[in-house]
């Protein structure tokens, strides 16, 4: 592949964990993540080119390279094992190997989703490599990562309001910061203005209801309960023209967060792929429904 080909699935790799495919929002989370995270940002770029590096030596539709599609859970493996595991020489490695992985699975079920109609993968393989994060780190005698600083809280209802919903946002990519959510939602205005809204919009509505509570949790202020539906509300945004699909993906996924916290299991973007899942499968059984209650208007 030559270097700016490369260079530019690489950066349509970070596109697509927005869903999105143009380089320039990938410019966007690459500066986002240098504002909120800059140590996790070469781990995350490691990710996405081991990711994308395995699918152009198994000879992978070109294509897909190029639109990122091999790149972006490779940096969300990148970026989750540099979070969570205090570093090491192994960790590298281990960001190397899941990311390899993800591109494996993640063809595999390409392949299937057009050949027999799968459901979209999504971010499924960073979620499945991700709840194996706990029993890879034990095994490897890697040590958790030290906790940050809790980050700081606006005092008033509309700061705090505003804040909570642009770190929903950022926590799409792990980061809490308001001022990197600001820089998401401004490159994806530029991308895609509609997406653009539904995003802001889906991190708005968990932000608002933890403030009417009146008795907001830590979680809910640092965005934790926004990323899932934002993700929703963009994927089902351009799948549907009808505003009824998203609302839906952004209320299941809301819906979907506890139950893995009741399982023991970290959420990570599995609401999202759960919601997306239900309205697709609910639109295409609805469709076929429709078609075989149609009358016949050929002659008998």
């Amino acid at each position: 592949m030559p270097p700016f080909a490369g260079f530019r699935a690489l950066l349509c790799g970070f596109a697509q964990i927005f869903l999105q495919q143009r380089p320039g929002f990938g410019l966007a989370v690459l500066l986002a993540l240098l504002i909120g995270a800059p140590d996790r940002l070469g781990d995350a770029l490691l990710g996405a080119l081991a990711g994308t590096l395995v699918a152009q030596r198994r000879g992978y539709s070109q294509a897909d390279i190029d639109a990122g599609l091999y790149g972006y859970n490779g940096a969300l493996l990148g970026l989750l094992l540099s979070l969570k595991l205090a570093w090491t020489p192994l960790l590298p490695l281990l960001i190397l190997g899941s990311a390899g992985l993800s591109s494996l699975l993640l063809a595999r079920w390409l392949r299937a989703s057009r050949e027999r109609e799968w459901l979209p993968a999504y971010t499924l393989p960073f979620v499945l490599f991700g709840w194996l994060l706990p029993w890879l780190g034990a095994s490897l005698g890697l040590a958790p990562a030290a906790e940050g600083p809790a980050p700081s809280l606006a005092s008033g209802l509309w700061p705090a309001f505003a804040e909570a919903t642009l770190r929903g946002l950022g926590q799409v990519i792990f980061l809490d910061h308001p001022l990197a959510g600001l820089c998401l939602l401004i490159g994806l205005s530029l991308c895609n203005h509609r997406c653009a809204a539904w995003a802001l919009a889906a991190a708005a509505l968990p932000a608002g209801l933890a403030l009417l509570a009146q008795q907001p949790s830590l979680a809910a202020l640092a965005g934790l309960h926004g990323y899932s539906p934002v993700l929703a509300a963009i994927a089902l945004a351009q799948s549907h023209r009808q505003p009824w699909a998203p609302l839906a993906g952004i209320v299941l996924s809301l819906a979907l967060q506890p139950g893995f916290a009741a399982l023991g299991l970290a959420p990570l973007t599995m609401p999202f792929i759960l919601a997306c899942w239900l309205v697709e499968a609910g639109t295409r059984s609805w469709r076929s429904a429709a078609e075989a209650c149609a009358p016949s208007t050929g002659r008998k």
